[in-house]
C-alpha cells in the first residue's frame, strides 16, 4: 500500500478533509486498524501489566501508547465479542451469555438468543462500507449459519472458528458438546492445514490477506481474535520450556510477585490490598508430584501466551517491512479475565477422562501442551493469572471482568503513559469510528432502524484534549448468568447470584481497591440505594431477564457429558 500521510481524528479529521476539497487537493488516506482480542487472558499476564511472561511485541505497543488498567469487559466470551464488534449492550444485541449457557426457559425470547442480532451493525460492516478492506482471523463464536457467520457480518476474508474453542494443534473439537470443530473461510465450511498452530495460522492469514491488496489505496481493518489462551492449554515446546522453574514456588508466591510488579509498574495502587479466592488450596499441602504437574501446567500457559506475543511481533514486523506499521492503530485486549476451568486436577485426572482416552487425548506431564495434549491450568493457577484481582471468567469480580487494554498508533498522543479510567467493552467500536473519522449510524442502517451504539469514544482522551472518559454520574450496568454489576464513577456494586449463590450486593471503590478487599455498603448507603435504583432502571431498560430457579452453567453446558 502507498498511503503515509499525517492522521486526523475527530473534527480535525472533518475540517481537513473540507479544506483539502476546496483546495482542490486529494483528502489524507485513513489509518489501518489491527484489533487484537487474547482468549481468557489474565489481568497481570503481559510483562506490561507485572507479568514475568515474556511479552515484547505487546510491551512495545504499551510503550508507543496508553494503557488502561481500569478496562472492563464481559465475563465471558460471547457476550464480550458482541459488545466490542456492535458497541451495543449485550441484552440488545442478541448476546447476553454464550449460547451453550442459556437455558430454554430464556431461549424462547428473541434477544436471547447468543447469537449476534439482525438488528446491530458490527464495527466490521461500518469500515467496509467507508472503503476498508476488512479481515477477520480467529475465534468468531457470534453464530454457525451463513447469515450469522462473519463473511456476512462485514468482513471481506475470515478464517473463522465458530464455536467455543478447539485444539490449537490440529482440526478437532475440544469438548463432548461438538461434533466436530466448525472451521469456516469466506463462510465456506474449512480444511485446516497439517502444519496447524492457531496463533501461527492467524497471523500467516492475516498477512497474506493484507498482502493480497498491498498494491491498492485503501486502508484495512484486521480482527485477530486469538484463541490463545483458552483452554486446552498448549504451546510449542519451545516457548514452554522458556519457563522451566518459574512457577516452582507455587500459586501464593506468585500471586505476591505480581502484585508487587503491578504495583511498581503503576497498575494499581500501591496501598490496595489483595484477597485470596476462596477455594484456593495451600500449595504446601500438594504432594511433590502434585507441585510439578501444577507449575508446568503454567510454563505450558505461559508458553502460550508468550507464542501469541511473537507471532503479532511477526505481524508487526510485517507492517514495518510495508511501511505501512506507523499508519496503523492497534488495540490489544481480552475477551474476559483468566479462566479456572477445574477440568484437570494436580493430578491430570479428569471428570472427561472417558471421552478424552475415546478421542485420543492425554493429561500426561511428560508431552504437555504438545499435539494430543488436553489440558487448563485450574483454578488455583488462575489466581496467577489474575493477581491480584479476586476470581475469575463467569464472575462478575473484578477477575472476570477487568483485563488489559493498549491502544496506540495514529491518534495516540499519550505515549508510554498508563490510565485508571474507567472504560467498558461498549466504548471500543465508537473509539475505531472516531480515531477513523467515520461517524456511526446513529441508529439506522441501510434504511432500517438499529440498535444505536451507547459507548463512548476514548478519541479525545487518548489524543490527550479531554481528561475524563465516562461522567462520575454515568451509570453503566451489565448482567450475565444472574451475576450482576453497577459502575458509576470510581464505585461498583456487585452480586453474584448463580456462580457463588450470593443473596447480598457489596459495593467497592475499584480504583483504590482493585481487589475487591473492603465493601462500603454499610460506608456509604446513600450511595449504595442509588446505585441499586439505578441497576433496576438500566435492567428494565435492557429487557434483562430472570435466571430460572436451580439453574446449573455446568449442566447447561455440559448435559450428561459430565457422567
Amino acid at each position: 500500500m502507498k498511503f503515509r500521510f499525517a492522521f486526523f481524528s475527530g473534527l480535525a479529521l472533518l475540517a481537513s478533509l473540507g479544506a483539502a476539497t476546496l483546495a482542490g487537493a486529494q483528502p489524507p488516506e485513513r489509518p489501518n486498524v489491527v484489533l487484537i482480542l487474547a482468549d481468557d487472558l489474565g489481568y497481570t499476564d503481559i510483562s506490561p501489566f507485572g507479568g514475568e511472561i515474556d511479552t515484547p511485541n505487546i510491551a512495545r505497543l504499551a510503550a508507543e501508547g496508553l494503557s488502561f488498567t481500569n478496562y472492563h469487559t464481559a465475563a465471558n466470551c460471547a457476550p464480550a465479542r458482541a459488545m466490542l464488534l456492535t458497541g451495543v449492550d449485550s441484552h440488545r444485541n442478541g448476546v447476553p451469555n454464550i449460547p451453550e449457557s442459556i437455558p430454554p426457559e430464556q431461549m424462547a425470547y428473541d434477544h436471547y438468543q447468543g447469537v449476534l442480532s439482525d438488528n446491530v451493525v458490527t464495527l466490521a460492516s461500518i469500515l467496509q462500507t467507508n472503503g476498508y478492506h476488512t479481515y477477520m482471523t480467529g475465534k468468531w463464536h457470534l453464530g454457525h449459519t451463513p447469515s450469522l457467520l462473519p463473511s456476512a457480518r462485514g468482513f471481506d476474508r475470515t478464517v473463522a472458528m465458530a464455536d467455543t474453542g478447539a485444539d490449537n494443534w490440529e482440526q478437532r473439537t475440544y469438548l463432548p458438546i461438538y461434533e466436530q470443530a466448525n472451521w469456516y473461510a469466506d463462510g465456506a465450511p474449512h480444511t485446516l492445514p497439517d502444519d496447524f498452530y492457531s496463533s501461527e495460522y492467524f497471523i500467516d492469514k492475516t498477512i497474506e490477506f493484507i498482502a493480497s491488496n498491498e498494491s491498492g489505496d485503501r486502508p484495512f481493518f484486521a480482527y485477530i481474535p486469538f484463541q490463545a489462551v483458552h483452554f486446552p492449554i498448549q504451546a510449542p515446546r519451545e516457548y514452554s520450556d522458556k519457563y522451566a522453574g518459574v512457577y516452582d514456588e507455587g500459586w501464593t508466591v506468585l500471586r505476591e510477585k505480581r502484585r508487587q510488579a503491578a504495583i511498581a509498574a503503576g497498575v494499581i495502587p500501591a496501598g490496595s490490598d489483595m484477597a485470596v479466592t476462596p477455594g484456593t488450596r495451600d500449595w504446601n499441602g500438594l504432594t511433590d508430584e502434585q507441585k510439578r504437574y501444577d507449575a508446568r501446567r503454567m510454563e505450558v500457559y505461559a508458553g502460550m501466551v508468550d507464542a501469541m506475543d511473537a507471532h503479532i511481533g511477526r505481524l508487526m514486523s510485517y507492517l514495518e517491512s510495508i511501511d505501512e506499521y506507523d499508519n496503523t492503530i492497534f488495540i490489544f485486549t481480552s475477551d474476559n479475565g483468566g479462566a479456572s476451568t477445574g477440568l484437570v486436577d494436580s493430578n491430570g485426572n479428569s471428570p472427561l477422562n472417558a471421552w478424552l482416552e475415546q478421542v485420543g487425548y492425554h493429561t500426561d506431564y511428560e508431552t504437555m501442551g504438545e499435539r494430543g495434549s488436553w489440558m487448563a491450568i485450574g483454578p488455583n493457577n488462575a489466581t496467577i493469572a489474575n493477581s491480584p484481582l479476586i476470581y475469575f471468567k463467569f464472575h462478575a469480580n473484578e477477575g472476570g471482568l477487568r483485563v488489559p487494554l493498549v491502544i496506540s498508533g495514529p491518534g495516540v498522543t499519550r505515549r508510554g503513559e498508563l490510565t485508571d479510567e474507567f472504560t467498558f467493552v461498549t466504548d471500543l467500536a465508537p473509539t475505531v469510528l472516531d480515531l477513523v473519522g467515520i461517524e456511526d449510524h446513529r441508529g439506522s442502517w441501510n434504511g432500517e432502524s438499529v440498535e444505536p451504539m451507547v459507548g463512548t469514544s476514548l478519541a479525545g482522551y487518548l489524543g490527550g484534549s479531554a481528561d475524563r472518559i465516562h461522567p462520575p454520574s454515568e451509570p453503566i450496568g451489565y448482567e450475565l448468568g444472574g451475576s450482576s454489576v453497577l459502575f458509576k464513577g470510581d464505585y461498583k456494586i456487585v452480586i453474584n447470584r448463580f456462580e457463588r449463590n450470593e443473596t447480598d450486593w457489596r459495593m467497592y471503590d475499584i480504583k483504590t481497591d482493585p481487589g475487591e478487599v473492603h465493601d462500603l455498603k454499610d460506608a456509604r448507603p446513600r450511595l449504595f440505594e442509588e446505585m441499586l435504583a439505578d441497576y433496576e432502571v438500566w435492567a428494565e431498560a435492557n429487557n434483562v431477564l430472570p435466571m430460572p430457579e436451580g439453574y446449573n452453567r455446568g449442566r447447561a453446558i455440559f448435559g450428561g457429558s459430565l457422567n
